[in-house]
C-alpha cells in the first residue's frame, strides 16, 4: 500500500472523527447545562450527566489527537526550531516523533487492553447509572492506534521527503 493513499485515507478519517469529536463536546455542553438547569430550577438531580459528559469528553480528545497531530499542532517548542539548523532541526523532530510514536503505541496498546478487560468482564462504572467501561477505554484505544498510524506516516515522510530532495 503507497504512504500516499494511505495519508490521505487517514487525513479523511481524521476529519471525520473531529466532526464527531464537535458533536461530542456539543452533547456534552448540552448534558452540563441541563444538569445545572434540572438541579436548580426543578431541585432534581441525575445521576447519568457527569459520565455521558466526560466519555463525551474522552471521545473528542482523543479522536481528534491524530488529526491535531496532523497539524503539527500539539504544544511544542517553537524557539527551538526557530534557532537550530536546518540539519539538526531535522534530526530533533525525528527524534521527538520517535519518543512520542513509542508512548503513544504503549498508551494505544494499554487501551486496547483495558478495552478488552472490561468487554471480557462486561465492567461498567461504580454509579447506579452504570454505563459499560467499553466506551470511554473504546474511545481512548481508537483516537491512540490513529494518532498512532499519524506519527507512523509522519516518520515515514522524514525519510521520503530526504530522498526526493
Amino acid at each position: 500500500m503507497h504512504s500516499g493513499f494511505l495519508a490521505r485515507a487517514l487525513a479523511a478519517v481524521n476529519r471525520c472523527m473531529v466532526l464527531i469529536g464537535m458533536v461530542l463536546l456539543l452533547i456534552a455542553s448540552c448534558v452540563l447545562t441541563y444538569s445545572v438547569f434540572s438541579r436548580y430550577w426543578f431541585k432534581a438531580a441525575t445521576d447519568w450527566q457527569d459520565e455521558v459528559a466526560v466519555f463525551c469528553l474522552v471521545g473528542a480528545v482523543f479522536l481528534a489527537g491524530a488529526w491535531v497531530q496532523a497539524q503539527r499542532g500539539h504544544v511544542g517548542i517553537e524557539i527551538l526550531s526557530s534557532v537550530l539548523p536546518p540539519r539538526v532541526e531535522r534530526i530533533r523532530r525525528i527524534i521527538v516523533d520517535f519518543c512520542t510514536l513509542a508512548f503513544c503505541g504503549f498508551f494505544a496498546w494499554k487501551s486496547w487492553t483495558l478495552f478488552h478487560e472490561a468487554w471480557v468482564d462486561k465492567m461498567t462504572t461504580s454509579s447506579t447509572f452504570a454505563p459499560p467501561l467499553t466506551i470511554p477505554y473504546g474511545l481512548m484505544a481508537s483516537g491512540m492506534t490513529l494518532l498512532v498510524v499519524q506519527l507512523i506516516l509522519q516518520l515515514i515522510g522524514h525519510f521520503v521527503a530526504r530522498k526526493e530532495a
